[in-house]
């Protein structure tokens, strides 16, 4: 956690930096996880097409949805490939660009104060177990390292801009996730416990 902390690079991602970030305001505390969803192009899965988006490497020449898009400059801070593999893009201590105009619990500019991690996917295609498992470990990971970011301060994109986006969408099971988060965060409790009493 630690380590997690100073340096916001997560062990298990690996790193494809985007220049689509900025620093937090001063004071900012990270204590919000937003889950998205993407897939490029839309209800397609694999290539390199969401990585060439998050690092201003798209070519609209190659579809032609990529036209209304290829001038956009966004970042999430982690995307979970349809596998499980975590690619990570911007540090967790960083700023990335990938709530837009939003507002949760009576605050805005969620950016500020979040963490995003996108899922290779659509709101009406089922999300991969693969993809549950690995949003599971990434989240109790970041809420151990980020105690603010409590269950209820876990939530989607269309939660903080109703209206304006509606991922990760109705095929996100979210009873599922929280119910195995919830496991996951106990028995880490548990582990951290135990390593305390054997020092």
């Amino acid at each position: 956690m630690k380590v997690l902390r100073e340096t916001g690079r997560l062990s298990s991602a690996r790193w494809c930096p985007s220049p689509n970030c900025s620093p937090r305001p001063e004071g900012a505390a990270i204590s919000l996880l937003v889950v998205h969803s993407i897939s490029l192009p839309p209800g397609q899965f694999g290539g390199r097409y969401i990585e060439d988006f998050f690092t201003n490497c798209l070519n609209p020449a190659e579809h032609p949805y990529f036209l209304t898009i290829a001038d956009m400059r966004v970042s999430a801070h982690a995307l979970i490939r349809r596998d499980g593999a975590v690619v990570q893009f911007v540090s967790l201590l960083e700023r990335a660009w990938h709530a837009g105009r939003s507002c949760f619990q009576g605050v805005e500019e969620c950016n500020d104060f979040s963490i995003g991690i996108e899922l290779e996917g659509a709101d009406d295609i089922p999300y991969a177990p693969e993809q549950y498992r690995a949003l599971t470990e990434l989240s109790a990971v970041i809420s151990s390292a980020w105690p603010d970011i409590t269950s209820d301060r876990i939530t989607g994109h269309c939660d903080i801009a109703p209206g304006r986006k509606t991922d990760p969408g109705p095929a996100f099971e979210w009873h599922y996730f929280r119910a195995s988060l919830q496991v996951a965060q106990s028995a880490k409790h548990r582990g951290e416990q135990s390593q305390k009493g054997a020092v």
